[in-house]
């Protein structure tokens, strides 16, 4: 049991996740006679779900900042009919119509941030309204029509890695991307590893570093070998690209920047922050247009994918958003969370999705399946820390020596 507290020592809460994760695969694996983990069906469910995990970043930020923002799934829309009827019309191409979707979510998150951090409005009165007004103005221009895009315009969603190089029976770009992941892991563990040593700080014996490498490669050359041998044509998509180089650049920045420290800072006690010299007005409307930046991304991947935009986009987006990033072990009350237990969340979420349909369970049973386990994950874990045990996910490795959690949601 020691060994595997130094093995998977850390965030309890995000290993647990990870764990539920494992569960959760071998699981629908066994009970959908071995569909779930074929390529097809992976390459189905990422792409499926990509948008989704890109507005986890985002509301992972509002919620540890003390927020919540209902808004995203019509900003989405709006975003994405917007950009859809300039392009068709004024005959742009399709990345200066990305660059505008971009730019518009700005904008639409300006005005909300506006509101919420400069006239003190609360974030769920100010997204509420937003979500009725966007949700509208998709509706307005629109006119319940579903607006064409281009097929360049369609690469960001349903775009493919291209083949090149010799006929290896994989997608070699594919191949190259899983292992240049392997070495990047593979380089800062053992980087960490010596800088640790450098400062005379207790490092992990060398087994523990090969046996936690092992298995995270493992699994990282597994994943490779699922999108590199999907269907004819296909390999990693982009949406996937896009979303890896969002949890690398927002993981930077919550974990290694001035600015994610005082996000964490706001959403743990604002008074506190303010006098330490937070200026918490201006992280809430950073927080808040960042997430009007995401969804407006979200949306153009989603009609990317979908080939047009339609009058139903984004409808209940936010609800999954939210869900994976509570699931994802963020504290209702703010100041705790993570990029990567969002995107774990996420998949949760997204796996469970995936497993019930392969299993044929209807769209109602599925809704209640979900429903109750965000309602179990956050009672459980906010019953436990008011009576100062440990979380859900804290039980779920208790018996490994886990670490105590220190802060309370």
């Amino acid at each position: 049991m020691n060994a595997l507290k130094k093995i998977f020592g850390g965030d309890t809460r995000q290993f647990g996740m990870i764990f539920a994760l494992v569960f959760l695969i071998v699981f629908f694996q066994i009970l959908t006679g071995g569909i779930t983990l074929t390529p097809e069906n992976i390459i189905n469910l990422f792409n499926g779900n990509s948008y989704i995990l890109i507005l986890a970043i985002g509301m992972v930020l509002v919620i540890i900042a003390g927020h919540i923002d209902l808004s995203v799934g019509s900003v989405a829309a709006f975003v994405g009919i917007s950009v859809a009827l300039i392009v068709r019309d004024w005959g742009v191409p399709s990345w200066v119509g990305i660059v505008i979707g971009l730019l518009l979510g700005a904008l639409v998150g300006a005005w909300q941030g506006f509101w919420v951090a400069y006239v003190g409005i609360p974030a769920f009165i100010v997204t509420l309204a937003g979500m009725l007004l966007f949700r509208g103005l998709n509706q307005l221009l629109g006119k319940s029509n579903t607006i064409p895009v281009p097929g360049d315009f369609q690469t960001i969603g349903a775009g493919y890695l291209p083949e090149i190089g010799p006929d290896t029976g994989y997608n070699n770009l594919t191949l190259l991307l899983g292992l240049a992941a392997i070495a990047a892991i593979i380089w800062g563990e053992l980087r960490r590893r010596k800088a640790a040593q450098a400062l005379g700080a207790d490092v992990d014996e060398m087994w523990v570093v090969v046996t936690r490498l092992v298995l995270i490669c493992g699994a990282i050359a597994y994943a490779t070998y699922l999108f590199a041998t999907g269907r004819p044509g296909t390999s990693f998509p982009v949406p996937g690209i896009i979303l890896a180089v969002l949890v690398l650049v927002y993981g930077f920045i919550t974990s290694r920047t001035v600015v994610g420290r005082h996000i964490y800072a706001v959403g743990g006690n604002k008074h506190a922050a303010e006098l330490s010299g937070v200026q918490a007005k201006r992280i809430d409307f950073l927080v808040m247009m960042n997430m009007s930046i995401l969804a407006g991304l979200a949306g153009m991947i989603f009609v990317a994918r979908s080939t047009a935009s339609g009058p139903f986009d984004g409808v209940g987006w936010e609800l999954d958003a939210i869900a994976a990033v509570f699931i994802g072990g963020a504290a209702v009350s703010g100041g705790v969370g993570t990029v990567v237990g969002s995107i774990v969340g996420g998949l949760v979420m997204a796996l469970l999705n995936n497993g019930l349909q392969l299993m044929s369970v209807g769209a109602d049973w599925t809704q209640i399946i979900k429903g109750l386990v965000l309602l179990v994950a956050v009672a459980f874990d906010v019953y436990n820390k008011s009576q100062g045990k440990r979380s859900i996910i804290g039980l779920l490795l208790k018996n490994f020596g886990s670490k105590t959690e220190t802060k309370a949601a």
